[in-house]
Parts: structure tokens; sequence; C-alpha cells
């Protein structure tokens, strides 16, 4: 499945795509402030579009000129931080020369209608890394409410531990803002 906004397409994976997202996931100022090393080479990347990036809600932020990946969206079922099967987790990143130009609000304004709307969600969960500060921008601009810190939390593809802010945005929520 396809979804698209204004400016973007966000489609699922292709092994086709990893040379765009060794590009951008290789770039030390992506990966590591939200949870995962800077990729090393294109197969690295290839196989993280096989094993990672491979869920039924997994997209690639793509810019509707071109349809190449510059970024990554996704929903996730299951997660610690979900408690019943009509809450999901939100989870993007996006390359750094595509920065400040609010693609990835608008790509998960998309994602969470699809949540809310086709998904049938009724909560949809999402977090940062203390230090991240523009994800913790782009969750506000979103409308996601403070719900609760996590001290220590593991960061099993960095082998260490963080602060982790949880932030969540419920379906009431999401319709209050959307007809404001």
């Amino acid at each position: 499945m396809e979804l698209k906004t204004k400016r973007l397409i966000l489609r699922p994976w292709k092994e086709s795509d990893a040379e765009d997202l060794f590009r951008y996931a290789s770039d030390p100022d992506v990966g590591p402030i939200a949870g995962w090393n800077a990729h090393k080479s294109v197969d690295e990347s290839r196989s993280v579009i096989k094993n990672v990036l491979n869920g039924q809600e997994a997209y690639a932020v793509c810019l509707k000129e071109d349809n190449k990946a510059i970024g990554a969206i996704e929903i996730m079922f299951n997660r610690p931080v979900t408690r019943n099967s009509d809450e999901c987790e939100l989870g993007f990143w996006i390359g750094k020369p595509f920065w400040g130009r609010g693609l990835i609000p608008e790509a998960a304004k998309e994602m969470l209608r699809h949540a809310f709307e086709d998904l049938g969600m009724n909560k949809v969960w999402c977090g940062y890394y203390d230090g991240n500060e523009k994800s913790k921008r782009v969750q506000e601009k979103l409308g996601f409410k403070y719900s609760f810190t996590v001290e220590n939390a593991d960061v099993p593809l960095l082998n260490e531990k963080r602060t982790e802010q949880i932030n969540c945005l419920t379906k009431e929520n999401y319709y209050e803002q959307s007809n404001a």
C-alpha cells in the first residue's frame, strides 16, 4: 500500500532502496540519537531493509518528485509500550539534508490518519531519548502529550542505557485537533 501527502509518497521499502537508505542512514547525526548505529555499507542497509524495515506498516518516506527514499516511518504493533490491541507505536527518521522542512510532521500526520481511521487504533505512542530535540519537537507539533519517563531504558542496538520520554496521542485528541 502507498500513502500520499502533498509532497510525499510513503511506500513499502524495496531492496533497490539500499543505496538511498545508506546515503542517509550512514550519517552519524541521524541514527545514534534515535538509538541505532550509522550504517557502514550498502550491504548493511540492504540487510536492514530485509530484516528491520519489513513490518506490515513500515514505509520509505519519498519525495513525490523522484520517489527515492529519504527517511523511514513505521507504525509498530505489540511493542513494550502498547497495552492493548488497539494501540501502536510510531517511529520515524529522515535524512539530514531534509531536516527543518516539515517533511516528517507531514508524513506522520498521514500515518496518524492511517492509524486512527484505517487501522482502528485508539492510542498511538511515540518516544524519544533525552537530547533528541528534533523528535521531541515533531511529537509536540503532532499533538502528542507527555505520558511517562523511562530512566535507564535499554538501547540494545547501541548497548547502552538512556532516559526515554514516552508520549501518547489518543484518537479523541487526534480528532479534537484535526477539527480545531
